[in-house]
């Protein structure tokens, strides 16, 4: 008696969701990692299974590295309703003292600072590893508000990609070993560097950052930490720099470079 393999069913690269991304073998990883490979023109590939998560594909692509992002239904965005603050990140807020602006509570603060609770759907992408420099090559593009926190946050609905809470020291670079440093689930290297904010293909959105001005300010743990969160906005970085227009700002700023598949 032969015994089949279950097989799931071809699909085009835009349809790759995370939750089929999750679901597939080794072998089938791979076999879709290789067809995006010949897509992009990629010189070398690999795919990276984990016991922890979804498997990372990453792409040499003109010398540049890119990580699969795949995409379909998400949420994004903080959800005053549901959010349940974990005693560290409440006690770290209420010694914020003076840096925050007068709020009932920690919930109503983040819903000011963070992008608004929404569902979306998108397609799956290549996006850069790091940040570069601008501009970025030709058949490139920057990633859409969206695109980019969905990148960094991976799937996750926490405060920050690797939790909701951060350690408890003065600023991320007082813990050069933390959870900032470590590649997301999709193999990114997103969200370390406050003084690092990113452009997006909105002018008014810049991400990842508020170019250092909480953690050279001394404005304590909570403030210097909090520009790392995956839904985290400043509107008043992307207004100094220019409205976030590449031509004003390219000294300033770096970007996640994304390929359409």
């Amino acid at each position: 008696m032969s015994v089949r393999t279950a097989r799931l069913p071809r699909m085009t690269d835009t349809t790759m969701t995370l939750d089929r991304w999750r679901a597939l073998t080794a072998e089938q990883a791979r076999g879709f990692a290789r067809r995006v490979a010949d897509q992009v023109g990629a010189q070398d590939w690999t795919v990276e299974c984990r016991a922890d998560g979804p498997a990372r594909a990453l792409f040499r692509v003109c010398g540049q590295e890119f990580a699969l992002v795949p995409g379909g239904a998400a949420e994004l965005g903080f959800d005053p309703a549901g959010f349940r603050p974990a005693a560290a990140l409440a006690a770290a807020y209420a010694r914020s003292g003076e840096y925050v602006e007068p709020s009932a509570d920690l919930g109503g603060y983040l819903a000011g600072v963070l992008s608004p609770w929404r569902a979306v759907e998108l397609p799956s992408f290549l996006m850069s590893v790091d940040a570069l420099e601008l501009p970025v090559a030709p058949g490139r593009r920057l990633p859409t508000p969206d695109e980019w926190e969905y990148a960094c946050g991976a799937g996750a609905r926490s405060l920050f990609r690797w939790g909701d809470t951060h350690p408890a020291t003065a600023d991320p670079f007082s813990t050069p070993d933390g959870p900032q440093q470590a590649a997301n689930a999709f193999g990114l290297r997103i969200g370390r560097d406050p003084y690092q904010a990113e452009l997006t293909s909105d002018p008014g959105v810049v991400l990842g950052g508020d170019g250092g001005e909480a953690t050279c300010g001394g404005y304590g743990g909570f403030r210097a930490w909090l520009p790392l969160a995956t839904a985290y906005r400043d509107p008043y970085l992307a207004e100094l720099l220019g409205g976030g227009d590449p031509a004003d700002c390219s000294d300033e700023l770096l970007a996640r470079a994304v390929i359409d598949l």
